[in-house]
């Protein structure tokens, strides 16, 4: 998806060009820019590289954007364009710029060619290039996962009677195997450092003050001796969790002491839930800012519910938030001291909590007695089952598709196939569409699964273009058929145009159906018409193609369409 990155590269690119009066091709450089951020990992502009450029024109375009292959100079040269603004404004070094020019004279005759390669179209590029669209884009290879919640929202928003953690009901969550999970707390550096310094401190027959606290000297052969960055917040976790206790205040090993990566499963995992206790606890000098330290537990607390990286620059607002406008010195420090603790870590897109930060928490909260649910494991269910989790779990993409992964190797193509069209025979766009989606990633074995739907009247226009795309045998669309479709896999799109209008009209902005196939909608049989003339009718922002949709949903209304 689109974040602010772009949108603030977008806007220097537009300076830029003012400045020295070069024509730019915004809404292109634009798309390159997306498809780099959502595709090939690309975070801020200095990290296109001339494998960038290639990726992008030859396989993303190809498969994502329907234009003809006679535009691909546009593209190349809107590349080109963005090219010298990196090398202009210091993203990029000038041998960097020469090895990009010299990747686009190479591959830029080849672009064409892969644009009129039907074998790399996706889904939605196939069916709208038969209908003689330019272009849509319908987002995540898994569309409803893209309709979710604002990536920050108060605690108080959950409840708006209450802003403490314990009032709202929490989300349910998927947890990793409990090996997993100790394999993962095996390496947390804190709880490392915790055994190391409390065998030290026992070992060297060291003492505390009498505040139980670590002397300085101490602390400072810690680090200089054995690489512990924290050695007070070490020693203090490792007296916490019963590591290391005092006869006096001389240090002794906790009996039958063991390093970390020697201890059971059930011990590991029961010393990271005292570990995760207590970060949350008050007084807590965890990570040096005094406003990060004391928002540890309502700032994990969030990341619980929301389950995806929250920006850091709304990290920083959420904490100047509950520290009453407080400003913190150093947030890139204090998160990643944060994440020295094992319960975050730092992400291009944000912070987000490790698998064992969440199952840690978890815990934690079932030992204080909150209902914190377990969400089923999709994979183990039939494919009723899988596709209602796919629409309704709050889990990451990774995770869900994980869980599709594992659920088709279960079963044959052919058996994954049948079983999934055979649950949404009659269902609503979204949950078709989940099926289909899944059923577009299964090779030449599920033909049989696929053909037997032809039959169906909703699913014969999938089933047509499935068999198609992969060089089978398969009957034409007829023009009413694809005037389905068409509406159909703008059907997919409502929920996610729901929770980012802005987006949605910036997609069909630059590649939604043109006014004559908008004109002709109204015709449509399907249940999702009205709803989806009226969204396009809101959000194109082509004043023709808006007005076309209008005219659309009113004659559909005139039928008695609801």
């Amino acid at each position: 998806m689109s974040i602010e990155w772009v949108n603030r590269a977008i806007d220097g690119l537009r300076v830029w060009g003012n400045e020295k009066g070069v024509e730019v091709d915004v809404d292109e450089v634009r798309l390159l820019c997306d498809y780099a951020s959502d595709y090939l990992e690309v975070h801020e502009l200095g990290d296109f590289r001339p494998g960038t450029f290639e990726e992008l024109l030859l396989e993303i375009y190809p498969r994502k954007v329907i234009a003809p292959p006679e535009t691909a100079p546009e593209t190349v040269a809107a590349a080109r364009t963005l090219i010298e603004f990196l090398v202009e404004t210091g993203e990029i070094a000038t041998k960097a710029a020469a090895r990009m020019r010299a990747t686009l004279d190479r591959i830029g005759p080849e672009m064409p060619a892969a644009l009129a390669d039907t074998s790399k179209f996706g889904m939605a590029k196939s069916i709208f290039s038969a209908i003689g669209a330019d272009s849509l884009e319908l987002g995540d290879p898994l569309p409803v996962q893209g309709a979710t919640a604002e990536v920050v929202r108060d605690t108080a928003t959950l409840d708006e009677e209450c802003d403490c953690p314990g009032c709202a009901p929490l989300p349910p969550v998927r947890l990793a195997p409990a090996a997993e999970i100790a394999a993962a707390v095996r390496e947390v550096p804190l709880l490392r450092d915790a055994h190391t310094v409390a065998a030290w401190l026992a070992d060297q027959n060291r003492t505390t003050t009498v505040r139980k606290a670590l002397r300085v000297k101490d602390a400072r052969l810690i680090t200089q001796e054995l690489g512990v960055a924290r050695p007070a917040l070490a020693w203090r976790l490792a007296l916490e969790l019963g590591l290391a206790d005092l006869a006096g205040t001389t240090v002794v090993k906790e009996p039958g002491f063991r390093p970390l990566h020697a201890r059971a499963q059930e011990d590991v995992l029961d010393l990271w839930v005292g570990t995760v206790e207590f970060l949350g606890e008050e007084g807590r000098e965890v990570t040096g800012e005094t406003l990060v330290d004391d928002a540890i537990y309502s700032l994990h607390d969030l990341l619980y519910r929301l389950q995806e990286p929250v920006p850091f620059d709304q990290v920083g607002d959420y904490l100047r938030e509950v520290g009453d406008g407080g400003l913190v010195e150093d947030l890139p420090a204090a998160l990643a001291a944060l994440s020295y603790a094992g319960t975050v870590r730092l992400t291009p897109g944000g912070l987000t909590l490790t698998e064992h930060g969440q199952w840690g928490l978890r815990e934690m909260y079932d030992e204080l007695g909150l209902d914190a649910p377990v969400a089923a494991d999709l994979a183990a269910g039939d494919a009723g089952s899988l596709i209602s989790g796919l629409l309704h779990d709050w889990s990451p993409d990774d995770v869900t598709e994980r869980d599709v992964d594992r659920w088709l190797s279960a079963r044959s193509p052919a058996g994954a196939a049948a079983e999934l069209l055979a649950a949404v025979a009659g269902a609503p766009a979204q949950v078709r569409g989940v099926a289909v989606t899944i059923v577009d990633r299964l090779g030449h074995a599920a033909e049989p699964s696929v053909r037997d739907r032809l039959a169906d009247p909703e699913l014969r226009p999938h089933a047509i273009h499935w068999l198609s795309s992969r060089g089978l045998d398969a009957p034409p669309l007829t023009e009413a058929e694809m005037l389905w479709f068409t509406v159909d896999m703008l059907a997919l799109a409502l929920p996610a145009a729901e929770a980012d209008p802005e987006r949605f009209a910036e997609n069909m902005g630059a590649s939604g159906p043109p006014p004559e196939v908008i004109e002709d909608l109204w015709r449509v049989e399907h249940p999702d018409l009205v709803a989806v003339l009226e969204l396009l009718g809101q959000t194109l922002p082509d004043d023709m193609a808006a007005k076309a949709a209008r005219k659309a949903a009113f004659k559909a209304r005139s039928r008695g369409i609801r």
